[in-house]
C-alpha cells in the first residue's frame, strides 16, 4: 500500500511539472528568441545595481492614464503621456507614478518632446503643436505646422515636427513658437531624432539627415519603415517595421548592421545608456547595441506604442490597456 502511495505521488508531481512546462512554453511561443552571446550573461547596469534591480524579476508596474496613450516625454522628473483617444496629456511623477495633472491639448495627440522647460505635444488632426509649461501644465500656445504631424524632436533651440502627409518637417523656435521654416523630405516622414549635429527623419524606406538650417545632408536606404528612431551616442537605430532593426553610423550614415528582433513593429524604441529597448507586438525587447543580441523579451498587457527612458527605468505607452508601463 505504501509503495502505491509513493508511486501515485510521484506520478502526480510529474504531471504537474509537465503541465507547468507546457503552459510556460505556450506563453513564450510568440516571444522573440533570447540569445545570450555564447551563454554569457548580459552586462550589469551600474544604476540598476545601485537600485537593486539588476536581476530579471517581474519588476513591471503600470499606472492608469487617459484613453489610448501613445507618446511619451520625460522632463527630468516626470513622465508625460499623450492620450490620443481623449485629447489630453497626463503628467506622472516618475519615481512613483502619481498623477500630477491631466491637461487638455489639441485633437488626437501623438508625439511629444521636452525642451528643458516646456513639453511640446503634437496634435495630428488640427495640424498644430501645443506648448505646455512643464512645471504646472499651463498652456503657453498652440502653433500651426504641416499636415497630420506625428512626432517632434528638440535640437537645443528649436522644435522639429514631422508632417506625415506633407512629406516635410517644420522647425519652430522653442522660445516663442515662431515658424522658422518647413523643409521638404523625401517621403512621408515618421520618427525623428537629434544626434547633437543633425536631425534624422524616418520615411517609408529611407532615412533623411538634415542640417539645422533645413538643408538635407544625405538620404540613407533602409528597409520598409515608418518608425520612430533612437540615437545611442554614436549610431542611429531604425526599426524596420517587421522583424529587424537597422544600425546606421551617425557620422556618415553607413549601415553597420541589420539585426533580427522577433516581431519588432517600429512603434517604440529607446536607448537607456547601455542597451536598446524596442516594441515587438505585445512584447518589449532589450537588445545589446554592440552586436544586436536580444537580452530580454518581456510580455506586457496591450498594444505598445512609444517608449521613453527616465534615467533609471524604461516606460511604455499601453494603447489598449490605457496604462503607462514602467519597467
Amino acid at each position: 500500500m505504501k509503495a502505491r502511495v509513493v508511486v501515485s505521488i510521484s506520478l502526480f508531481v510529474v504531471v504537474v511539472a509537465m503541465a507547468s512546462f507546457i503552459a510556460v512554453r505556450a506563453q513564450e511561443a510568440g516571444a522573440p528568441s533570447l540569445v545570450q552571446g555564447g551563454g554569457a550573461p548580459p552586462p550589469l547596469k551600474p544604476l540598476k545595481v545601485a537600485l537593486l534591480k539588476w536581476y530579471p524579476a517581474n519588476l513591471t508596474t503600470s499606472f492608469k492614464v487617459g484613453d489610448n496613450p501613445f507618446g511619451l516625454a520625460f522632463d527630468g522628473a516626470n513622465m508625460w503621456v499623450t492620450n490620443n483617444g481623449d485629447n489630453t496629456v497626463t503628467k506622472l511623477r516618475a519615481n512613483d507614478g502619481e498623477v500630477l495633472g491631466t491637461f487638455n491639448v489639441g485633437g488626437a495627440p501623438m508625439g511629444a518632446a521636452f525642451d528643458g522647460a516646456n513639453v511640446w505635444v503634437v496634435n495630428s488632426f488640427p495640424n498644430t503643436v501645443t506648448k505646455l509649461r512643464a512645471s504646472d501644465g499651463t498652456n503657453l500656445g498652440e502653433f500651426a505646422v504641416g499636415q497630420v504631424p506625428y512626432y517632434a524632436a528638440f535640437d537645443g533651440e528649436a522644435i522639429w515636427v514631422t508632417n506625415s502627409q506633407g512629406s516635410s518637417v517644420t522647425k519652430l523656435r522653442a522660445s516663442d513658437g515662431k515658424n522658422l521654416g518647413t523643409f521638404a523630405d523625401n517621403g512621408p516622414p515618421g520618427g525623428i531624432v537629434f544626434d547633437g549635429t543633425y536631425i534624422w527623419v524616418a520615411n517609408f524606406d529611407t532615412v533623411t539627415r538634415f542640417h539645422l538650417d533645413g538643408k538635407q545632408a544625405g538620404t540613407f536606404k533602409v528597409q520598409a519603415t515608418f518608425s520612430v528612431l533612437a540615437f545611442d551616442g554614436a549610431n542611429i537605430w531604425v526599426p524596420n517595421g517587421g522583424s529587424s532593426v537597422t544600425k546606421l553610423r551617425a557620422s556618415d550614415g553607413k549601415v553597420l548592421g541589420v539585426y533580427s528582433v522577433g516581431s519588432a513593429d517600429g512603434s517604440g524604441i529607446a536607448f537607456d545608456g547601455v542597451n536598446l529597448w524596442l516594441t515587438a507586438g505585445p512584447y518589449i525587447v532589450e537588445m545589446r547595441p554592440s552586436d544586436g543580441v536580444v537580452l530580454l523579451a518581456k510580455l506586457l498587457n496591450g498594444s505598445l506604442q512609444r517608449l521613453a527612458f527616465d534615467g533609471a527605468n524604461v516606460w511604455a505607452a499601453g494603447w489598449v490597456a490605457d496604462r503607462a508601463f514602467k519597467l
